[in-house]
């Protein structure tokens, strides 16, 4: 059972071992939501996420016999990370199996940690299949993720250094996967304060502990699709599912639209990077109906990849009206390219990119087409040049956004 004692303990256990993630007040993101919000930024832990503390303490747990066999888990990326630098502490050889789809920066950080990486299936679920076949032929000790108690006491402690920086803190928003953190966190916030309120956060297209506490028992998705691939599981763990149930006051479930939005909000205001999984808490916060109530909200994790990350910032731009390309068809005369230059620079656009395709009509005689892509400062900006492109004669009109940096 996850206990007050057992928490005690492994907030002894890791003393000494994490990064101190103090609360981080966030003006933009309270005055959005009518809240105060503060930020736990487990982003900045040991290994980038969250999950050192749950596999840091289970290891610790074990007995000689048990690590000597070696170990075994599954993960997306952050529990990975976690069990291979608590494993290379303790002297013990750890196999990780990991999604294919895993951010390679992930998989290499794993292995920069001393496992060995093994890349299987499609999401989580088909990896935690492969390890656990592993840790029945081979013999190895299986760490599960989130499906285990002294694990979710780990992630639980989370809660104690909560109150530490927030004594009065009412609210509590929590990312969940498989089930692990939240059970953890509630569990301890209720019983240091059983009037907190802790409410869970899932990706609309991986909701399965929604689902679960819908029908009140663990019921597997067919499918678990979001751009949050920490938190994409299909089926919760069984073990954890009773003390989420009894702690959880409710789920809120986000749009990966709305994970676009919040990795802008908190890169531009806080200059720090959260990978999807990490930044539903935060988008959550327009969805509360509590106000004035201080809100934490843990960025479970901060390991995104190059490449990723690139592709959300641009995305985010081009939602909110800061990046857009419109195609206009001009005379092919000299001093056409110029005028549209000459709007343009007069309305505060910022070129990023233009083609200038001569070759759109057989008779070139007739026309050239124009396409540029343009860095603006919203929509109503983007609005204020296409209109003053048409009071000039030019039918522009804007198309999809292409890559900007290719």
């Amino acid at each position: 059972m996850m206990t007050i004692e057992h928490f005690k303990e492994a907030r002894n256990v890791l003393r000494g071992v994490l990064n101190e993630t103090r609360l981080i007040h966030s003006p933009f993101l309270s005055q959005s939501c009518g809240n105060q919000v503060y930020l736990k930024p487990e982003n900045m832990q040991v290994t980038g996420a969250y999950k050192i503390r749950g596999a840091y303490y289970k290891i610790s747990t074990m007995s000689e016999e048990e690590k000597s066999r070696g170990l075994v888990t599954a993960s997306a990326g952050n529990h990975a990370q976690g069990v291979a630098y608590a494993a290379r502490a303790a002297g013990v050889p750890a196999t990780i199996v990991m999604p294919t789809t895993t951010p390679l920066m992930k998989v290499n950080n794993t292995k920069d940690y001393g496992a060995q990486v093994i890349l299987h299936g499609d999401v989580f679920d088909e990896a935690a299949a492969l390890a656990a076949k592993m840790s029945e032929e081979q013999g190895l000790t299986y760490v599960h993720p989130f499906n285990d108690l002294e694990v979710a006491t780990g992630q639980g402690t989370i809660a104690y250094e909560i109150f530490q920086d927030l004594p009065d803190v009412d609210v509590i928003l929590v990312p969940i996967g498989g089930g692990g953190l939240a059970a953890g966190v509630s569990t301890l916030a209720k019983l240091l304060n059983p009037n907190v309120q802790v409410i869970g956060v899932e990706p609309v297209g991986a909701a399965s502990m929604k689902a679960s506490l819908d029908a009140g028992h663990v019921v597997t998705l067919p499918a678990a699709t979001t751009i949050a691939d920490g938190v994409a599981v299909k089926t919760p763990g069984d073990k954890v599912f009773p003390y989420v149930q009894k702690n959880l006051d409710e789920i809120i479930t986000i749009s990966d639209d709305e994970l676009v939005a919040a990795f802008l909000d908190v890169m531009e205001k806080h200059k720090m990077i959260a990978e999807n999984a990490g930044l539903v808490t935060v988008a959550a916060l327009r969805h509360l109906q509590c106000r004035d109530q201080n809100v934490v909200s843990i960025l479970s994790g901060g390991n995104m990849d190059v490449i990723t990350m690139a592709s959300v910032v641009q995305n985010g731009l081009i939602r909110r009206g800061r990046i857009f390309t419109f195609s206009v068809h001009l005379p092919d005369r000299p001093g056409e390219l110029l005028r549209v230059a000459q709007i343009l620079a007069e309305h505060a656009g910022n070129v990023i990119k233009l083609e200038h395709n001569q070759f759109v009509n057989v008779n070139r005689a007739s026309s050239v087409e124009l396409r540029v892509t343009l860095e603006a400062f919203g929509h109503d900006h983007k609005q204020e040049i296409l209109e003053a492109l048409h009071q000039d004669g030019y039918d522009a009109a804007e198309t999809g956004t292409s890559k900007i940096y290719d």
